[in-house]
C-alpha cells in the first residue's frame, strides 16, 4: 500500500492516502501497516530497498558544510560521513514540480531532521546565527515542523514527531 500519494505546497494542506493508518505508523515507527491486501510488488519476490543507505550533496566548501551540519545541528558523523540515526519513521513523498515548500524552485529535494525538542533545537540554531524560518507548522497526529536554510542554501525540515 503507497501511504503518501501526494504532498501539495502547504503542509496544512497535506492529503494522505490513508491517513489514519499513516499515523499509526507514525507513532510506532515500526512501519508495520496493516492492510487487508497486500501490495502487488510484495507477493512477486521483488527485490526491495532496505532503507536510506546515505545523502550526498554538492557544496561550494564540503568541509564547512559538514562542519555547520555536525555543529549546528549535533549531526554525529565520523571522519568517513557515517552516521547512525536513532530508530524512526522515514517519509519518501513526492511533491509537485511549482511546490515552494523547498524554499527556493531550483532546490530539487529536501532533507528532513527528526529532532526531539523543536523548539529547543530552533533556539540552537537562532543562538548560532543560523538563517532559520520564523513559522513553526503543527500537524495533528503527525508533529511540529520548523525549516532552517543550510551556509550553502539548501533548506531543511527539522521534525518534532507527535
Amino acid at each position: 500500500m503507497l501511504l503518501v500519494r501526494h504532498i501539495s505546497a502547504a503542509r496544512a494542506d497535506l492529503s494522505w492516502a490513508d491517513q489514519p493508518r499513516l499515523n499509526t505508523w507514525l507513532a510506532t515507527g515500526d512501519g508495520a501497516v496493516a492492510s487487508s491486501r497486500s501490495p502487488s510488488w510484495h507477493d512477486s519476490g521483488m527485490e526491495r530497498v532496505l532503507g536510506i543507505g546515505g545523502y550526498f550533496m554538492r557544496a561550494a566548501d564540503p568541509a564547512a558544510l559538514t562542519a555547520w551540519y555536525r555543529d549546528c545541528l549535533g549531526l554525529d558523523i565520523d571522519e568517513h560521513g557515517l552516521w547512525r540515526p536513532g530508530a524512526g519513521p522515514t517519509v519518501f513523498a513526492t511533491f509537485e514540480p511549482e511546490t515552494d515548500y523547498f524554499g527556493s524552485r531550483a532546490q530539487q529535494t529536501m532533507l528532513n531532521f527528526r529532532v526531539r525538542d523543536l523548539d529547543a533545537m530552533l533556539a540552537q540554531l537562532r543562538a548560532e546565527g543560523a538563517d532559520v524560518a520564523e513559522d513553526v507548522q503543527d500537524m495533528r497526529g503527525v508533529g511540529r515542523f520548523g525549516w532552517v536554510t543550510d551556509p550553502e542554501g539548501s533548506r531543511v525540515e527539522l521534525w518534532q514527531p507527535a
